[in-house]
């Protein structure tokens, strides 16, 4: 302040972006079928309800999606809606209100579950572990339903194999595993990992759909 005069301070905010920002649209896209899925919506009976921070959402339908290789049944909100046209092959999912922030959230979740359930269903998924290190091995026992991994321990160590998924072993150091849900394929995957994650001084461990890490420098006292 000079001479009684105030003068008044302004904040100006640059900004380094011209254009709008550009988003997702996930939700919106069309589920692409084939002749051979078989969809269907039935209601959840009684309803689940879990809470999102101070809100509620309710679980009160079924969705069903069935290939030549099963069938995969989820649990989806109740605003959502499925479209399906066997003709055009094209499977539309939508909500209520789109401006709504949990639904719209939810929007591209349910398409994008629903899209990973119908290759699924047609063609399958599949995730590949590599073992390496030396005397690192895994082999598929007890007609497929065990897999036992022997990577630095000891002892041999394994999981027992879910039902859903096939696990096959095409030399002693790789494993592959496959399956409808996705999901389930990579959380069984990631289970058989956490037995040698892969150590960054050797490269020692299990590896993971073509996973790689950066190696540090040995420790030099």
């Amino acid at each position: 302040m000079r001479g009684g005069i105030v003068r008044p301070i302004w904040v100006f905010k640059r900004s380094f972006m011209g254009s709008n920002v550009t988003r997702s649209h996930i939700g919106s896209l069309p589920v692409y079928t084939t002749p051979e899925t078989k969809l269907s919506v039935a209601e959840l009976n009684p309803a689940r309800i879990i809470r999102k921070g101070n809100k509620t959402l309710k679980l009160s339908q079924v969705f069903s999606v069935q290939g030549p290789l099963g069938e995969i049944a989820m649990e989806v909100p109740d605003f959502v809606n499925l479209k399906h046209s066997p003709e055009a092959g094209k499977l539309t999912v939508s909500v209520q209100n789109e401006t709504d922030k949990i639904q719209k959230s939810m929007w591209g979740t349910v398409r994008s579950h629903l899209n990973n359930h119908v290759v699924g269903v047609n063609e399958g998924h599949m995730a590949v572990l590599k073992f390496v290190g030396t005397g690192y091995r895994a082999q598929v026992e007890q007609e497929g339903r065990f897999v036992s991994v022997k990577v630095g321990a000891s002892v041999m160590q394994g999981l027992p194999v879910p039902e859903g998924i096939k696990v096959k072993s095409p030399s002693p150091t790789s494993l592959t595993v496959e399956g409808c849900n996705k999901q389930q394929v990579l959380l069984f995957a990631a289970n058989l990992r956490k037995f040698h994650p892969p150590e960054p001084y050797k490269g020692k461990g299990i590896y993971v759909n073509n996973e790689k890490i950066v190696l540090k420098d040995k420790k030099i006292k």
